[in-house]
This record gives C-alpha cells, sequence and structure tokens, in this order.
C-alpha cells in the first residue's frame, strides 16, 4: 500500500446443506443491495476500456448470462465456485503467456482482473431470481466468489516425490486502490502475484514453487479474518512467506516492524477505520511484530534496478507518553503502535496480520516472513494526468514489468538465505 498512509476452501459442505434450501414466505429474499462504492466505478470509460482492451469484458458478460440461468440457490453457487476460479486461472495463465491475449492491453497488467470480479460481485449482489434469495445467501455467494477468484482456494505446493527438494515459499498481493485520486492506477504486487503463480524460481539453494493470493483493498475484510482464514493452513507447510504491496516512489522497502493500529486511511469503498487492528483474542495482542526474513541478504543482494532498504522507522506513543512521535530505529519497549514501518493502512496490516498469525502458531523462529514494499507505479512522463491519460504506456509496462522481475528476485535471495 502506498505509504503516504503508509487458495480457503468455499464454504463447508454442513454450512453449505444450511443455505442451500430454497427460502419461503416470510423468509424469502429480501430485496437486492445497491452496488457498493467499488463496484460503481465499472461504469466509467476507463474499466471498461480495461476490460475491452484485455478480453476480459467477455468473461464477464459469460457470468452475467450463467448466474441469470441457476434454478436455485444451489446452481448459483455452482456458477459463482466454477466461473470464480476460472477468472483467476484465466488471469494467471495471461499474465503468464498461456493463451490469447483476448486484447492489446500487455500481459502483465493486473487491472482486467480487478474489474472483470467487480463486475461478477455487482451481477451477485444485485441479482433477484425467481427463487429467492436470502441476505445469508447472496453473502456467501459473494464471499465464495471474492475467494476463489482472488487464488485462495487454489494454493497447491507440489508433495511427494514431486516436490522433493523443492522449496514452497507463500506470496499474497492487493488490488488496485486510490481510484479516485486516477482511476488507472495498477498494483504491481497484484500483477506479481499473477505473474509468480506456480512459477518455480531458481536460487542458490535449489528450485523454489511459489503460490501465490490477492487481497481486497477494504477494512472489513480484513476484520472479518480474510487473511487468517486463507494463510492458516499453509503456514506450517512453506518455507518462506511474503506479503506484498504497493509503497514508496522509487525504491523497495523491507518492512521490519508492524504496528497494531489503523490509521483511518479510506479503503476502495471510501471506508475509514482508526481504531487498533481487531484481531482474535485480543488480549495476547502485541503491539508489534517483526519480519523474519533475511533482510541483511536482500538489501545486500543486486536484485534489480530499485534500491532496496532495511526500513526501521516506526510512529509510536512511548510508555507513559501521549504524543506519537517518530522512532528511526524502531519502537521502544511499552511503547502503543501507531505506525509499523508500513505505515497505518492496510499494508501494514496484513504485514501485522500475517506475522502475528506466525508467532502464534509457534514459528517465529523456524519461518521467515514479513512484508516487502514495491515501489510505486508511475506513469510515463507524458501520461500523468488522470483526467485525459492512456489508460498505459510504454514506460508504465517497463515499470511493471521490472517491479514484477525484482520481487523475484527477492524471493530467490530470501528463499537461499
Amino acid at each position: 500500500m502506498n505509504s503516504i498512509r503508509v487458495r480457503i476452501g468455499v464454504l463447508s459442505a454442513a454450512v453449505l446443506a444450511g443455505l442451500s434450501a430454497p427460502t419461503t414466505g416470510a423468509a424469502a429474499a429480501q430485496s437486492a443491495p445497491a452496488p457498493t462504492v467499488e463496484e460503481q466505478r465499472l461504469d466509467k470509460a476507463v474499466p471498461q476500456e480495461i476490460l475491452r482492451r484485455s478480453g476480459f469484458d467477455a468473461a464477464a458478460a459469460e457470468f452475467a448470462d450463467d448466474l441469470a440461468g441457476a434454478r436455485s440457490y444451489a446452481q448459483a453457487h455452482r456458477v459463482v465456485t466454477r466461473e470464480g476460479s476460472a477468472l483467476w486461472r484465466r488471469a494467471v495463465d495471461r499474465a503468464q503467456g498461456r493463451g490469447p491475449a483476448g486484447g492489446d492491453l500487455s500481459r502483465d497488467d493486473d487491472r482486467p482482473l480487478y474489474w472483470a470480479r467487480l463486475s461478477m460481485t455487482r451481477d451477485v449482489r444485485t441479482w433477484e431470481p425467481e427463487f429467492g434469495l436470502s441476505d445469508v445467501q447472496r453473502g456467501a455467494l459473494i464471499g465464495a466468489l471474492e475467494r476463489v477468484s482472488r487464488g485462495q482456494t487454489d494454493i497447491r505446493h507440489t508433495a511427494g516425490a514431486a516436490g522433493a527438494g523443492m522449496k514452497r515459499i507463500l506470496v499474497t498481493g492487493f488490488d488496485p486502490f486510490t481510484l479516485d485520486r486516477d482511476i488507472r492506477i495498477s498494483n504491481p504486487s497484484g500483477a506479481t502475484a499473477l505473474a509468480l503463480d506456480g512459477a518455480v524460481i531458481e536460487t542458490a539453494d535449489g528450485p523454489a514453487r511459489v503460490e501465490t493470493a490477492m487481497f481486497p483493498v477494504r477494512w472489513q475484510d480484513f476484520a472479518d479474518g480474510t487473511v487468517e482464514r486463507t494463510l492458516r493452513p499453509y503456514l506450517k507447510q512453506v518455507d518462506l512467506f511474503t506479503t506484498v504491496s504497493q509503497g514508496r516512489v522509487g525504491r523497495f522497502d523491507v518492512e521490519r516492524t508492524n504496528g497494531a493500529w489503523r490509521g483511518g486511511f479510506q479503503d476502495n469503498d471510501n471506508i475509514g477505520r482508526t481504531e487498533t487492528v481487531p484481531v482474535a483474542d485480543p488480549a495476547s495482542q502485541p503491539q508489534w511484530t517483526t519480519t523474519t526474513l533475511p533482510y541483511r541478504e536482500i538489501v545486500a543482494a543486486n536484485t534489480g534496478r530499485f534500491p532496496v532498504y532495511d526500513n526501521t522507522s516506526v510512529t509510536e506513543i512511548p510508555a507513559g507518553g501521549t504524543t506519537a512521535v517518530v522512532r528511526p530505529d524502531g519502537p521502544t519497549p511499552g511503547s502503543t503502535a501507531r505506525a509499523g514501518g508500513g505505515g497505518d493502512y492496510l499494508s501494514n496490516e496484513i504485514a501485522y496480520r500475517a506475522t502475528l498469525l506466525r508467532d502464534r502458531l509457534g514459528l517465529h523462529d523456524s519461518l521467515p516472513g514479513g512484508h516487502v514494499h514495491t515501489p510505486v507505479l508511475q506513469f510515463g512522463a507524458g501520461n500523468t494526468d488522470p483526467a485525459s491519460g492512456a489508460v498505459t504506456d510504454p514506460e508504465f509496462v517497463r515499470n511493471r514489468l521490472d517491479i514484477i522481475a525484482q520481487v523475484r528476485g527477492i524471493l530467490a535471495t530470501a528463499a537461499a538465505s
């Protein structure tokens, strides 16, 4: 996430069984809710151009037709899981050069997946089928669609003889954000997740397979436990993990410390949250968590054209104090978090949640993990006006490809260390 503010399975069979029976009478479907703020941006010219120039407009239209043909909740759930999963695979295949490009938009672009997913969630949110759909059922459909189309249910590390000697890496990325500032924005962390899902990286210590998943830029999803649900089954299986987001201009940062604080910056639904990061068992919640990535080796390695920094700065309220101060060398004993190295937005929060989960699983001393901030993905010098600029340009594509390649290099360095 910008430092200015700075695969878990579908629902269990038992839960689905409880939701699958059509409702009748007073328990029948509620009126379909209006599209979210995030979904309402779909009708603007830029999202439609991105969908058209990638061929992902066809995927969205096909989903709408299939959903309209569902004659029961169970059929609708099958459509959602099938088509959402296919959307993720299509985006990964496109990013990795498999199958048709679908248009002239560069294959490394993460935005077609983002806007196509929003088209699908809006279709489900506003759908009023004849058989009736309760609020709980609609929420379950949207939740399943979100998970499968983000690769959260598609994490498959090779097991047995085929995976012998193969290190396992888990990487997460984010959706685009700050879309009201520039709706053309792409998130290099999301593009990296698509480019590296299932990829095998050669390291100085042998091959490593990468599996990835993506997350929304919405406070409520994090409060609802999306990070923990997705990562918990895999942290004891992998050799390395890193959450990734977009950070500062012209540099990578390995964030040393993560803080338990939400700073209020608006998310993709234009909602802000200012509070302690809400987690399970808050009584044992620490104010700070730390990276276990080999940051010294990462910083020293020649991984690409952008400089890489070990970022130790935090903002804290010192023990006994009332005023927040910046600490360049990390937090002091007993202090209260106001920003981690990655700020006080959702990039800091995913890093905090992932490393807290690592620690609560007893893996602090055995599992390298933490957060990497990429450079801000910038358009070319003549294409900086959001109101009149093009949705892509050669420098924009080159910057994104260079960031993806450098994340790959950082992972290779970390896995070998």
